[in-house]
């Protein structure tokens, strides 16, 4: 009876709704109260977003958003896509007098130095571990210009965004730096790094002896026409107690979220990660003090789903740059193999650019989790 109820209802499904052979793109909004929506191509006239649900009367600093520009911007230093953008952003709304109004914030990036003959070569190709493939598969058509939608420059949005949302959690600090690159590895605790560090070098590492080895060994990578991965730890310190739910709206399952949206992370390890499958609960469990505050945090700053007010920390895995300047075999939109070598301006390693990127999309998890704290103080009163 089950069995044909079930079947019933899918005929029914079938005959009534009408399948789209060429869907819209969905997902490009992050957040539920504190939302940011992008839009935008790599070599378009422009990228941009709107942030809804920021409130009212937030004074905006213009110079602190543009200094987080200017850290994720190309052209920065020489282990670094090349690509000369400004990324100058223009405000359309939500902002009047320095403050914010309470509507939407619109907001503008222009895109003034495009090169698209650059990507000519591979409008009938697929790139070996890129977009290109999975994307016309479900679209039927892309911008192969760059990656189009796809490309990493979509996340300069993030990184307005995220300004803005830095300056809403007010004390809340957030830090993030690269933690490895390739085999080569920070050997130290977040709690041990010197965070006055990371802006000192290229690479964004909190450790100056290690950056100058991690800086010239993406130049070695970066001379075979090759790419290498790495990571970037985060740590968010001040988090006040009590943002996250304690079911599927995790404060550290968001985190994952807005970590795996970011082009190019393939991990995420939040407190003591994978190491912690190693220790024994004895070991592993976090002791209060009096005060509620805990001996250690292998928690990371969350029980529960909700954070307890301990730093929060976590670590980010970021695949090789998938363009790399050597020939290669793949197949072209007719299923043919044809070989191709990549063109054009790229990073020969990610990292060092998307250190204020997982800063930003931290901001987002936690001001949108700060609002709906407020929100639900609100519906109690």
């Amino acid at each position: 009876m089950l069995i044909t109820q079930q079947r019933d209802r899918f005929y029914y499904w079938r005959e009534t709704f009408t399948f789209v052979e060429n869907p819209t793109m969905a997902g490009n909004t992050f957040g539920t109260v504190f939302k940011l929506t992008t839009f935008g191509e790599s070599h378009g006239v422009a990228i941009g977003g709107i942030i809804d649900g920021c409130p009212a009367g937030l004074e905006v600093d213009l110079d602190a958003v543009e200094a987080e520009m200017q850290r994720r911007k190309p052209g920065q230093s020489s282990i670094v896509t090349q690509r000369k953008e400004e990324d100058t952003v223009k405000f359309l709304s939500g902002i009047f007098e320095g403050k914010t109004t309470g509507t939407p914030i619109g907001f503008v990036i222009g895109n003034t130095d495009q090169k698209s003959r650059d990507y000519s070569h591979i409008k009938d190709t697929y790139r070996p571990s890129h977009a290109d493939f999975t994307f016309d598969k479900k679209f039927g058509h892309r911008d192969y210009r760059g990656g189009g939608r796809s490309s990493a420059r979509e996340t300069a949005c993030r990184v307005v965004a995220g300004a803005i949302a830095k300056q809403l959690l007010k004390d809340i600090k957030i830090t993030a730096y690269v933690a490895s690159v390739g085999e080569l590895k920070l050997d130290k605790p977040h709690t041990e790094v010197d965070f006055s560090e990371i802006e000192k070098n290229p690479v964004r590492t909190a450790d100056a002896a290690t950056a100058v080895k991690m800086e010239h060994y993406i130049k070695q990578i970066k001379k075979q026409g090759d790419t290498v991965g790495g990571t970037i730890t985060c740590v968010i310190q001040n988090v006040p107690q009590g943002l996250g739910e304690p079911v599927f709206d995790k404060l550290h399952a968001q985190l994952g979220k807005a970590m795996l949206s970011i082009n190019a992370v393939k991990g995420f390890e939040f407190g003591s990660g994978f190491a912690g499958t190693k220790m024994l609960g004895s070991e592993h469990n976090d002791i209060f003090n009096k005060d509620g505050s805990t001996k250690t945090n292998y928690s990371g700053g969350v029980q529960g789903g909700i954070s307890n007010g301990e730093d929060i920390y976590f670590t980010v895995a970021f695949k090789p740059v998938a363009t790399i300047i050597q020939k290669q075999w793949t197949i072209n939109a007719k299923g043919e193999e044809v070989e191709m070598m990549g063109k054009g301006r790229h990073d020969p390693c990610v990292v060092p650019r998307a250190v204020p990127i997982v800063e930003s999309m931290a901001a987002l998890a936690l001001a949108d989790f700060w609002m709906l704290n407020n929100l639900s103080k609100l519906d109690n009163f």
